[in-house]
Order: structure tokens, then sequence, then C-alpha cells
């Protein structure tokens, strides 16, 4: 009996090791820190259920937090989870001028992300976004040096890419998106971290068909836009897609598990099969970029109709 205690508990150590399911996978206390890309400027998501969620600078935000809480509590998992964003900057920002805000408990979880160009003044130069995720990491660390930090890595933004204006002016829409991926895994070696790749979970909804890669010349029939009216930040279906990301990461948790019938996605009118294409797209780059762990009853969960949480 004492061998066969000892073996499970082995087995089970070894199984979080390799599928990279931790402490995040049970709950806890988490922060989101970020800007608009976190906060859902543009879209219905932006206020979407901030009462569930706490805004460390009493904005009202509800945002990718907000949907990323509703995943959770659908899912069974106690979140506690607070945000600290402020539109247009990168992590530096926030170091300079919310530390007291972003110090102010220990956290379990951070997720955070810089600026959408990584360098707001110096475009596709990650130096800033690297030396301020390392410091950023170091000081939450301080405060609990069991912390997750996650990073997120954005978008290619079709102004950066379609004008002639733009950083990215010239090259395919996945470029950009390709690049920020680069300089978020440097950020990461750097600051101990994980990165949630929505970028390239963007690309994936272009290649599979399911979005459209060029709003400025219309949206292709059975297509959806990622972005919003600006092409710069993203649309409803967008964040949607960023929150399954981060979901899925932090977690461990397979987003398919959610189900057609997920209930946010009913709220912020989505149909069923936007809702299953998005889940999919989240697995499949989730999957092909590190540890998840599939759900063998994704089929029975998509025929759940459910209530968001708090109805």
């Amino acid at each position: 009996m004492r061998f066969a205690s000892r073996f499970a508990s082995g087995l089970l150590a070894a199984l979080i090791l390799a599928t990279g399911i931790g402490r995040a996978a049970d709950g806890g206390s988490i922060l989101f820190i970020g800007n608009s890309f976190t906060f859902g400027s543009g879209s219905a998501v932006h206020y979407y259920r901030n009462h569930t969620v706490k805004d460390l600078n009493n904005e009202g935000v509800g945002g990718v937090p907000a949907l990323f809480k509703v995943f959770a509590e659908q899912t069974g998992l106690a979140f506690d989870v607070s945000l600290e964003t402020r539109g247009g900057v990168g992590i530096d920002f926030h170091l300079e001028n919310k530390k007291a805000e972003i110090t102010s408990r220990a956290w379990d979880i951070v997720v955070a992300h810089g600026y959408s160009t990584l360098d707001q003044k110096n475009p596709h130069d990650p130096a800033l976004l690297i030396a301020t995720s390392k410091e950023l990491a170091d000081l939450m660390r301080a405060k609990n040096p069991k912390v997750e930090f996650f990073l997120t890595s954005t978008w290619s933004r079709p102004d950066q890419v379609f004008p002639e204006k733009g950083a990215w002016a010239g090259k395919p829409i996945d470029t950009m998106a390709k690049d920020i991926r680069v300089a978020y895994d440097k950020a990461a070696a750097g600051a101990a971290a994980t990165v949630i790749p929505v970028g390239d979970a963007f690309n994936r909804a272009i290649v599979t068909g399911f979005a459209d890669a060029n709003p400025y010349d219309g949206i292709d029939a059975g297509k959806v836009d990622l972005w919003t009216y600006d092409h710069y930040h993203a649309s409803t279906y967008g964040y949607y897609l960023e929150a399954l990301m981060v979901f899925g990461r932090v977690t461990g948790r397979d987003p398919r598990s959610l189900g057609d019938a997920e209930c946010s996605g009913m709220e912020l009118g989505l149909s069923s099969a936007q809702v299953h294409a998005l889940q999919q797209i989240a697995f499949d780059e989730l999957a092909a970029t590190g540890p998840i762990t599939p759900n063998p009853k994704t089929t029975a969960a998509r025929a759940l109709a459910r209530r968001c949480p708090g109805e």
C-alpha cells in the first residue's frame, strides 16, 4: 500500500512536470497588466462583466480578464482576478507609474504584455520589452518568489502592415506577429516567463480560413474580422480568441471543454459555430506551442447550454 501511494505521488509529479500544469490549474490570485489589448478597446469586451473582476485603476474595465474569469468559473476554477491597464503604453509605464498598485499584494499569477510594436518610439526593437519584462518579473517575485509569470505575445496590426507608413509595410500580415513572437521569446527567457502566443493564434485563424487577412479591402463572405474599425485593436472575435489562449495556457485546460454554448460567447453575440471554431483554433495553437491537456469529454461539453455564472 505504501509503495502504491508513493508510486501514485511520483506519477502525479511526473504528470505535472510533463504537462506544465502546476498550481495555476487550481485557481488563485491573478493580475493582468497591460494596455488596450487587455482591456478590449473598440469592442463589447471593454466593460464586459466588470463587476466580476477588480480594476486596480477603478476605471470599470472588464476586458479579457473578465472573459478569463467566466471561462474559469464554467470549468470549476476559483480565480481572484484583478487588472491594471492603461491604453497606449508598455510595461515601462506600469513600472514607473503603477508600482504601488501592482505590488499591492503577493500575486500567484501575473499576465503581462508590452506595447504592440515592441517599442512605441522604435518599432521592431525588442530591447525595452526584454529589459522591462525582467524588471517586472523581479518585482513580482520580490513579493512572491513562487509567482507564475506569463507574457502575452500580441497580434499583427493591419494598420502597420497595409498603409505605406506602417512599420511593417509591404510585409505579409503574419510577419508582424512572428517578429513580435521572437521578441517575446527573448523576453520570456530573461524573465523566466511563459509566452502565450496570441499573435500566432491570429495567424492560425487566418490560415485556416476563419478570419479575413486584410480588413482594408473588405471582409470575405463567411469570414470574420479579427480587428475592430481602426484595424489596430481587436474585435470581439479577436479578444475572445485572446482570452481563450490565456485561459488555456494559464490553466492547462482544453479551451474546447468550454463547449459551443459557452455563455460569454453567447452574451457577446458570437454564434455557436464561431465559438466552436475559435476554441478549436486556440486549442490547436496551444497544442502546437506548449503543453495542453486535451479533454476527452469535449463532445459532451459542447451539448451543454450554459448560463454565465452569477446570472
